[in-house]
């Protein structure tokens, strides 16, 4: 009899993993895959254009319903799993179905951050995080109204520029001196300020929310320096918290997210985790590129396969108002390092390489981003630059190989 194999959550990384272990042994498996959401799985890097109405859902919808069926996968939606028996090995299901398994996969990614203010519990304060969310935003984003988005990392960003789209008076609050701070430097933060205003977003920053307030629902913010801001709809995007309940209510390891070692083992040697809910070596992911890469280790280990995670190098790529911004490495120049600047304001160009030893330790691009790949592989690998220093900034003539 073939092996029974759970997987809970069906997001980005659980596709991505199904997707390579019916490639690599396709039948091998009894898979039944549980997920909470009505919908299969779909992208969610999508989610600000489906806001701003550039895409429709059919455009986030990665496979139909017809590729669960046509590969043996038992497909389970609108149904969060309540409870892990690892005695027994058994899933429960809502309130009444019972799966059994051989293995587990938990992929079930985490849960938006709510600020512990007075007030985040009024109708009309929201989260930006799935479809749902952005069903709720849009039916509060009548004419008129006034929404304020908390939180200037790329989620906040996103949500921001969706509500904009949509003609919507909207205010973006960072508490921080610059947005995405972890990603950009002050110069290039601002480039993306100014695009962010140009797209008609206000951006306030060091800006601290001390409340919400209104008469059953929400109707004004207030500030810590005692501003008040008039709000119809207020989207909480402060980041998110690996989604550890069901493996910790089941007694597995867990830290910030589920602990596992680099086959994406936890601590019950029946039972996987990958994606945003998984800890590895210390790290949490909260990125597509880690979650596929586990993905990847995850199916060839399953099919008997010498595979394992090791990490990523974290980099961020992506157009905020359709600036394209990326950044690798590290942001701010450590002692006895280089940084090289190449900026113009004026053009919303700004590129900053930082060199120590000949190795390239980070990069930031704003508005010109098309060497990112050559700049991430080379922060990656710790390759040598002196023979083509000249060409970081302004990019190859012709394919270099990487020193070694």
């Amino acid at each position: 009899m073939r092996e029974r194999l759970v997987v809970i959550g069906n997001g980005m990384a659980s596709l991505r993993f199904l997707e390579r272990l019916t490639e690599r042994a396709p039948g091998r498996y009894d898979v039944s895959v549980v997920g909470a959401e009505p919908q299969a799985a779909y992208n969610r890097v999508l989610l600000s254009s489906l806001l701003g109405g550039e895409v429709d859902e059919a455009g986030c919808a990665f496979r139909g319903l017809d590729w669960y069926e046509g590969h043996g996968i038992r497909l389970i939606t609108g149904a969060p799993v309540t409870e892990i028996d690892r005695e027994n090995g058994l899933v429960m299901v809502g309130e009444t179905h019972v799966l059994p398994f051989d293995r587990l996969v938990l992929a079930v990614g985490s849960v938006p951050i709510r600020l512990p203010k007075p007030g985040m519990d009024l109708p009309g304060v929201l989260t930006f995080r799935d479809l749902a969310d952005v069903t709720a935003i849009r039916k509060a984003a009548v004419e008129h109204a006034k929404a304020i988005v908390i939180g200037g990392g790329l989620l906040g960003l996103e949500a921001a520029v969706g509500l904009a789209r949509l003609g919507v008076d909207t205010t973006l609050l960072h508490v921080m001196d610059r947005l995405m701070e972890r990603q950009l430097d002050h110069a290039a933060a601002g480039l993306v300020k100014r695009a962010m205003e140009a797209r008609g977003v206000h951006v306030l920053l060091k800006a601290d929310t001390a409340t919400v307030e209104g008469d059953g629902k929400v109707e004004r913010l207030i500030l810590s320096d005692g501003t008040v801001l008039p709000a119809d709809l207020v989207v909480m995007s402060v980041g998110v918290r690996p989604n550890v309940a069901l493996a910790q209510n089941a007694g597995i390891a867990v830290g910030r997210g589920i602990k596992v070692d680099d086959r994406m083992q936890s601590s019950d040697a029946r039972i996987y985790a990958l994606g945003e809910c998984a800890e590895h070596r210390g790290q949490v992911y909260g990125l597509v590129e880690p979650a596929y890469e586990q993905a990847e280790a995850l199916s060839r280990h399953l099919v008997g396969e010498e595979a394992a995670y090791t990490g990523t190098s974290l980099s961020t790529s992506l157009k905020v108002s359709g600036l394209p911004v990326f950044s690798a490495g590290a942001i701010e120049a450590p002692e006895g390092s280089e940084t090289i600047l190449m900026s113009d304001p004026g053009l919303g160009l700004y590129r900053k390489l930082i060199v120590a030893d000949d190795r390239l330790l980070g990069a930031v691009f704003v508005g010109d981003i098309a060497e990112q790949g050559w700049c991430k592989e080379l922060i990656r690998t710790g390759a040598s630059v002196a023979a083509h220093r000249d060409d970081l900034m302004f990019g190859r003539t012709a394919p270099q190989p990487l020193a070694a």
